[in-house]
């Protein structure tokens, strides 16, 4: 323990300072010498610390996202190496190297925390030995060592015997209960939250190391948890606990707002931002562009769902462009009437109204006489600027156009070997 004081003294100090603080403000309404008092001064030391730590959650999304770019090219590694393993992660190793990324990046904001709790651990052992550390002084330590949980003391620990209990005015029943029930809360949040992790927001077309090692820490973490929690005191439970439940509802807003492409959650996501878009005309927020941006831009790369979301505004007569903005289609722009009142593209067209048998055929006639008059325009070599009736009737033609009469003695004619028209053949002498 003294190894662990001399490697974090440096934070022991501020920590317990920030404790003594917000222990002050919670004391004047829950009295100072309360669990309440000093247990929210913990809660709110890790709400802190997980403030300060954004832009690093933020840094790990979007190491996260450069993950997500390569697994097109982990696909192929795999693929060309299937029966080679070594060489498999050989290749993924110098990808990793080449772009940029690691795949270790989702373990910064745990490994960022570590000096945090280590110190908060310090000093809780602190209260629980007697001995005064940081800024906590002999009245604070006297405070803190009255502050129960639930009944059961900050600094009392799963592994306590019962005198060591009894000097901090607890019973061993009342410890022992408290910290088993916080314990399985911590595990079954961690839990939660890792399998939350690789259910919704992977994309399970690829398979790569990565995501056999969040597998495996799937199940490793709550052991572990399970496993040391038993020798944290109530008060470092606490901390550990509450900094599980920030961890899991900040990795549920991002993957419900900000899911991995080809999971589950971007299915799901892509889904509700139809119904926004085609609803409202438009993307209205930020976010919203800046991932329709992201599926444009593939263009042919696109998966089952982003072509799904493409297809659905297009149906509604929308077209998604470059920067991310959603406008109406060419379709949807000339289905707007002059009024400004948009009709439906979809709309079903009018049918024409039935007409009688007279007008029909009144129709027809009228119809038939005016290509006659075109025809007859055609025909003349003197352009008509009237319609007026002929004296001669339109079946009367020259005599020369006429066909000659009598057809069966043409064809009697054709069948003894002379010609319709043109010269004869010459008969040829007869032979005697």
């Amino acid at each position: 323990m003294d190894t662990i004081a001399s490697l974090f003294s440096f934070i022991t100090t501020p920590v317990s300072w920030v404790i003594v603080q917000f222990h002050s403000v919670y004391g004047k309404v829950f009295g100072p010498d309360t669990g309440w008092a000093w247990g929210l001064s913990i809660v709110s030391l890790v709400i802190l610390i997980r403030i300060c730590l954004i832009p690093l959650f933020v840094k790990q999304i979007k190491a996260t996202r450069a993950m997500q770019t390569l697994q097109p090219e982990m696909k192929k590694i795999q693929e060309r190496y299937k029966n080679d393993k070594q060489r498999q992660s050989e290749e993924m190793m110098k990808l990793y190297k080449e772009s940029g990324t690691n795949p270790l990046s989702s373990c910064l904001p745990i490994l960022a925390q570590s000096p945090f709790f280590f110190a908060l651990y310090h000093v809780l052992n602190g209260i629980a030995t007697g001995s005064t550390i940081g800024v906590i002084n002999d009245s604070l330590l006297a405070s803190a060592r009255k502050a129960h949980i639930f009944g059961a003391p900050l600094a009392a620990k799963f592994t306590d015997g019962s005198s060591k209990v009894e000097a901090l005015g607890a019973s061993l029943t009342d410890v022992r209960v408290v910290t088993a029930i916080m314990i399985v809360l911590m595990s079954a949040s961690q839990f939660y939250t890792q399998r939350q992790l690789m259910t919704k927001n992977v994309d399970t077309t690829v398979k790569t190391p990565f995501m056999q090692q969040q597998k495996m820490l799937m199940y490793v973490f709550p052991v572990m948890f399970a496993v040391f929690g038993i020798n944290f005191p109530v008060g470092v439970l606490v901390y550990w606990l509450t900094t599980n439940v920030w961890t899991m509802g900040q990795q549920m807003y991002v993957i419900r707002n900000n899911p991995t492409p080809g999971s589950k959650a971007q299915a799901a996501y892509l889904e509700r931002l139809t119904k926004h878009v085609t609803h409202h005309g438009k993307a209205s927020k930020r976010s919203e562009r800046t991932i329709i941006k992201a599926i444009v831009a593939k263009g042919r790369d696109r998966n089952e769902f982003e072509r799904k979301f493409i297809n659905g505004l297009t149906k509604a007569g929308l077209v998604a462009q470059t920067d991310g903005a959603v406008v109406k289609g060419e379709a949807q722009a000339a289905a707007e009437s002059e009024d400004g009142v948009a009709t439906t593209a979809a709309a079903k067209r009018q049918q024409p109204k039935r007409q009688t048998k007279a007008q029909r055929q009144s129709g027809s006639a009228k119809a038939t006489g005016e290509s006659t008059v075109g025809a007859e325009k055609e025909d003349s070599s003197e352009p008509t600027t009237s319609l007026e009736k002929s004296d001669e009737p339109q079946d009367a033609k020259p005599a020369a156009q006429q066909p000659p009469k009598g057809g069966s003695n043409g064809r009697s004619r054709a069948q003894s070997g002379q010609r319709k028209g043109g010269p004869q053949r010459p008969k040829s002498p007869s032979k005697k």
